[in-house]
């Protein structure tokens, strides 16, 4: 009997994170109320909190959810989540291994895309959820870092960085397709990615600071790591 209470119990929550994430997706985070996710799973407030806080809190699960989706798992070292499989192909650096990671990704994107615009949607009017999807966006990039740390590769004031410019790379790509779809081919811009990262995070390990240079030919201060982050 408690085996099936708990079965019950669990069947509850999945579907109110279901209809949830639905009208997440169909009317938008700001214009679903719990009464709304409630209803449309077929029982009450009481019930939905007995399972979440909040709304916020389901969002968060939803978000869990999202992990699972991308195998991203929580670490020994305190990281909320790592995708190992993101870390290996930064770290070995070849074609194929970044070729495999980023298209297997963007076949992800028609899955995940409810996922990450409700999330988005979230963040505009929840500061803390804003913190946590800044955060899980973060934990991407310390993946790259990671990778390029692992291999040794490239200076390592220049890691993150890196790691910055090929997100926001991939990032931009996604979000666009998730609001217009592809516009060109889409191939096309998945190969442009896949060399732009090549290029960001395995070749040209010798290339000199042009940047650097050129700011000391002309007297202007260097950028900082922070300054960096703040303009993303």
């Amino acid at each position: 009997m408690a085996n099936l209470r708990a079965a019950q119990k669990e069947m509850t929550r999945r579907r109110l994170l279901t209809k949830a994430l639905e009208l997440f997706d169909d009317k938008g985070y700001a214009a679903t109320t719990v009464e709304d996710i409630a209803s449309a799973a077929g029982t009450t407030k009481v019930t939905f909190y007995a399972h979440f806080a909040s709304r916020s809190d389901l969002m968060r699960a939803l978000i869990g959810q999202l992990n699972e989706i991308l195998r991203r798992a929580g670490t020994a070292d305190g990281y909320a989540s790592r995708s190992e499989e993101l870390v290996t192909a930064v770290r070995d650096g070849s074609r194929e291994g970044i070729a495999n990671w980023l298209l297997d990704s963007a076949a992800r994107w028609p899955e995940i895309k409810p996922y990450i615009t409700s999330a988005l949607d979230a963040a505009v009017i929840d500061p803390d959820l804003r913190d946590l999807v800044d955060e899980w966006f973060e934990e991407v990039i310390d993946d790259i870092a990671t990778g390029l740390d692992q291999a040794g590769r490239f200076d390592p004031d220049t890691r993150r960085v890196r790691g910055v410019l090929a997100f926001n790379q991939l990032d931009a790509l996604a979000r666009r397709w998730m609001r217009r779809g592809w516009d060109s081919d889409g191939d096309l811009a998945l190969d442009v990615l896949i060399s732009s990262w090549m290029h960001l995070l395995a070749e040209g390990a010798d290339a000199p600071p042009l940047a650097q240079r050129w700011r000391a030919d002309l007297g202007i201060p260097t950028l900082t790591l922070t300054d960096y982050r703040a303009d993303f």
